[in-house]
């Protein structure tokens, strides 16, 4: 098993995350006293207030001066839009118990948008990957994954679709380093809006994105329809001249 290298605070971010959703922790609970928190990870108090403050940030705890910290009455997703990373790493990341359901996969020919988004020639063979991903059994993400077919093994039923498109992609020598994203306002497909039901109907943002591996070739392009109420997200503007 891979050592864990990240910060201590980083971890333990998760782990705290991991027992609200294994205690069954309910939205406005109070979590457990630093003091009891540092004993149970057996750690230092500053390591688990840095862990919170960092669960703070991301909107998953509330903090009420003189009375202590509770889990987010209505949790939402904020991430800077300059941070790469996939989609399944930003939920688990934020504290999801992400499920990723294939909808469909297989292979088609590229329509004039993605073929130009992979520099592959007009109606080349693309695996076509639709995937919803979520908490529980509440839909929180809609994806459709477009990938070079050159880059996967030919039988696509060998392949565990249920994880990181990212990780799986690195395990076969391209590793995404970079991305041009576009984000939007969106209705959801109507194939989609069945297949989610009720919550189809709601707004959603929609970011369209080429991921490139570091020989500088696009490997993935991907539209990923996230649910309004349920993520935002950020970037740093600045004032040039």
């Amino acid at each position: 098993m891979d050592r864990d290298r990240r910060s201590l605070p980083l971890q333990l971010r998760d782990e705290v995350a991991e027992l609200i959703e294994r205690d069954g922790m309910p939205p406005g609970a109070q979590l457990p006293s630093e003091v009891e928190l540092a004993e149970r990870f057996s750690v230092g108090r500053t390591s688990i207030r840095e862990a919170l403050k960092l669960m703070e940030q991301d909107g998953l705890i509330d903090v009420r001066h003189g009375r202590g910290r509770f889990v987010a009455v209505a949790p939402r997703l904020d991430r800077p839009i300059t941070r790469l990373e996939s989609v399944t790493e930003m939920m688990r990341h934020q504290g999801y118990a992400v499920t990723n359901k294939v909808l469909s996969v297989g292979s088609i020919r590229a329509d004039t948008a993605t073929a130009e988004a992979l520099l592959l020639e007009p109606a080349a063979e693309v695996i076509r990957l639709e995937r919803l991903r979520l908490q529980g059994t509440d839909p929180l993400i809609y994806s459709i994954d477009l990938i070079r077919s050159d880059l996967l093994p030919a039988d696509l039923g060998a392949i565990d679709w249920s994880g990181s498109l990212l990780d799986l992609l690195g395990g076969r020598g391209y590793h995404v380093v970079a991305a041009s994203a576009r984000i939007e306002a969106a209705v959801l497909p109507p194939a989609a809006r069945r297949a989610i039901g009720r919550r189809g109907t709601e707004p959603w943002l929609l970011l369209t994105q080429t991921n490139l591996a570091d020989d500088g070739t696009p490997v993935l392009h991907s539209q990923d329809y996230h649910r309004g109420d349920a993520f935002q997200f950020r970037v740093l503007r600045r004032r040039i001249g």
